[in-house]
């Protein structure tokens, strides 16, 4: 497989031969407002540019997988670029009749049992926070890759740690796991995503798993910078299983 890191939690992954485009946030830098009550009220999102162009991001795509529908995870340029008959696989019905609002017109609910292509994608609980704000934040899910030639791979999607990651990682054994690792927070609330301690836990989890560190510095209400998360990953002595991808970086397992 090979795992691209385009920008938050946006990748692209090839995967037994198809290539996945998985939470499309594809608007040019400070097309929108920042998001509200939370840092950084004076710069617009996306904070950073694309790393390379829509077309060479989407191009040759044959599935799109959307762990749910906030604005930086689907927006509006990737509803305008992605074609209206690609396959969209998403969390439930009630985002599948959203998507299909948009226009889009092959769209499939992911289940424990989804094949496409004859790869397995299995869906995996998420929780976009913990307490009070997990009403305010709303559904989410992640995703297992499995397929006979190649790695087990675990999108864990926008969660924080807590025992549903812990249940995936038991069930499924993945070698490979992309967490969202910004630490986004509103003012109140506490954590939408994992931070430091929770990517520590998720290697505990799976010692020797490779850990893929996205959704960073790209939306105005980030807390973790990859340059904080390297240095905890050096103190802990985990910076070789723990990788903290810039924008455009390729990795192959």
């Amino acid at each position: 497989m090979n795992i691209q890191q385009i920008r938050n939690a946006t990748l692209v992954v090839q995967y037994a031969g198809k290539k996945f485009l998985i939470d499309p946030f594809l608007a040019e830098k400070g097309a929108y407002p920042p998001f509200p009550n939370s840092l950084r009220q004076d710069q617009n999102n996306p904070l950073v540019s694309l790393p390379s162009s829509i077309d060479e991001i989407i191009n040759d795509v044959d599935a799109v997988i959307l762990t749910h529908l906030h604005l930086d995870h689907y927006d509006d340029a990737a509803k305008e670029a992605l074609p209206k008959d690609i396959k969209m696989i998403v969390q439930n019905e009630e985002d599948a009749n959203s998507i299909k609002n948009d226009g889009f017109n092959n769209v499939v609910v992911l289940q424990e049992d989804t094949v496409f292509e004859g790869i397995q994608l299995i869906k995996t609980k998420g929780e976009h926070g913990r307490g009070e704000i997990l009403k305010l934040a709303g559904l989410v899910c992640g995703v297992v890759f499995k397929h006979s030639t190649e790695k087990t791979l675990y999108v864990a999607g926008d969660t924080v740690w807590y025992e549903g990651v812990q249940e995936a990682i038991n069930t499924h054994a993945p070698e490979v796991i992309v967490v969202n690792a910004g630490d986004n927070q509103f003012l109140e609330g506490g954590s939408l995503v994992m931070g430091k301690d929770d990517v520590y836990e998720v290697h505990k989890a799976a010692p020797s798993a490779k850990i893929i560190a996205s959704h960073m510095e790209a939306v105005n209400h980030w807390t973790l910078s990859r340059k904080e998360l390297k240095g905890f990953l050096n103190e802990k002595g985990i910076s070789s299983s723990v990788l903290v991808p810039n924008d455009g970086v390729s990795y192959t397992f």
